[in-house]
């Protein structure tokens, strides 16, 4: 065995030194018999740290920790699943009557009216209180095992009374069962013309939408509480006991939203009313909308050729209010009228129809070019001809009396 170096043994020695003061044993030169004692049987030392002691844990407030954390679970499912209320009706525990079922398909005739939005558990309420069920129970079971009830209809249905819970599931997923109330209001018609179609299909007097106000339909600021350019053209379908002002209020709220869909300015809002419905009614084709509303918007410049004058025929069908005839007379074409263009400079007071999307949207958007006149060259056909010469619009024009000339009774 080789000892280290004198000063490489006196570092061994130090290190020795050192750790036996860290295990304890410094100055520990001989065997003690003792030692052993102590390493084998030393005594207990303090323990770091202190056990907690258990605290014996109230019972209610461990009953209460328990109700409180209940209770945030269920309200987390109620938000979570909220929508099954809409699906789900009340179900009592008293008694079995909620689960009840009638058998076959039922016997008669009943109209039920499912409203726009009615879920699941409001369309089994209808039918039960109508007694085409015999519970909510037993439906709302029938909607839960077909996926197609979400499919369900807004609408009138001819039902059944007494049917089993699957017989009328079946009918109302079946279209043939609906019935189609449907008015198609088309683009154009001035108000006088929207009553008379509305009165017709749905069983009303036109003098009950003349008597209905225009300020309890929640017009829009630009319609300055008048009704004409705001009875949105559409096909509806109105519940079969729709009052006349039911009716017009929809038309108001569906023309509010195409608006803000198609993007008008609110504070652009009648100016284009008013010219899109002098672009439906000169229009006759969804291509020509826009090289009309340009003709209208350069008419309207203050020049030495136009002076500003629209020189519309439409208008002065509007203060007639004649439809049949393609042209104008000299006569009704002076006659004193705020609303005649061929004598008042710049637009109309107001709206002279009640214009579609397709004319709104061009009165938003005129097609660019340098047009000044048009002529329906052939009112059968629809030919429209447009032109900034006014030598050619005068060519156009003879082209237009000639075909008047060979249909009398049109112009």
């Amino acid at each position: 065995m080789t000892l280290p170096p004198d000063e490489d043994w006196d570092d061994a020695h130090r290190r020795s030194r050192f750790d036996d003061d860290v295990l304890g044993l410094r100055g520990v030169k001989e065997h003690d018999e003792s030692l052993a004692d102590d390493v084998l049987d030393p005594e207990p030392e303090a323990p770091m740290f202190r056990p907690r002691r258990r605290r014996r844990r109230n019972p209610v407030a461990t009953v209460v920790a328990l109700v409180m954390a209940a209770a945030v679970v269920v309200t987390a499912s109620v938000y979570a699943f909220g929508w099954l209320g809409d699906l789900l009706p009340t179900i009592s525990v008293g008694g079995g009557d909620d689960v009840q079922d009638y058998e076959g398909a039922g016997t008669g005739e009943v109209l039920v009216e499912i409203p726009e939005g009615a879920g699941g558990g409001q369309i089994a309420q209808i039918l039960a209180e109508a007694d085409v069920v015999a519970s909510t129970g037993a439906f709302t079971a029938a909607l839960q095992a077909d996926p197609r009830s979400s499919s369900i209809q807004p609408g009138t249905y001819r039902m059944a009374r007494q049917m089993s819970s699957q017989a009328a599931l079946a009918r109302l997923l079946d279209g043939n069962y609906r019935e189609i109330n449907g008015v198609t209001v088309r683009e154009g018609l001035w108000v006088s013309e929207t009553f008379e179609v509305l009165a017709e299909a749905t069983g009303h007097e036109v003098s009950d939408y003349e008597d209905v106000d225009p300020a309890t339909l929640d017009l829009p600021e630009a319609a300055e509480g008048e009704l004409e350019g705001f009875l949105y053209p559409s096909t509806y379908e109105f519940a079969t006991d729709s009052t006349p002002e039911d009716q017009l209020r929809a038309m108001v709220e569906l023309g509010k939203r195409k608006y803000a869909e198609i993007g008008v300015p609110e504070d652009e809002l009648r100016d284009v009313i008013i010219k899109a419905s002098i672009v439906q009614g000169e229009g006759m084709f969804a291509e020509d909308l826009p090289k009309v509303a340009r003709v209208v918007e350069n008419r309207l410049e203050d020049t030495s050729e136009t002076g500003g004058r629209l020189e519309m025929d439409s208008t002065i069908h509007f203060i007639f209010q004649e439809r049949g005839k393609a042209g104008t007379t000299d006569e009704q074409r002076q006659v004193d009228d705020p609303y005649n263009t061929y004598v008042n400079p710049g637009l109309p007071p107001g709206p002279i129809n009640s214009p579609g999307e397709a004319a709104i949207r061009a009165a938003l958007n005129p097609e660019p070019g340098d047009w000044l006149y048009f002529v329906t060259v052939n009112p059968t056909t629809g030919e429209t001809r447009f032109t900034d010469s006014y030598e050619e619009h005068l060519r156009n024009q003879e082209e237009f009396l000639r075909w008047c000339r060979e249909n009398p009774d049109q112009c």
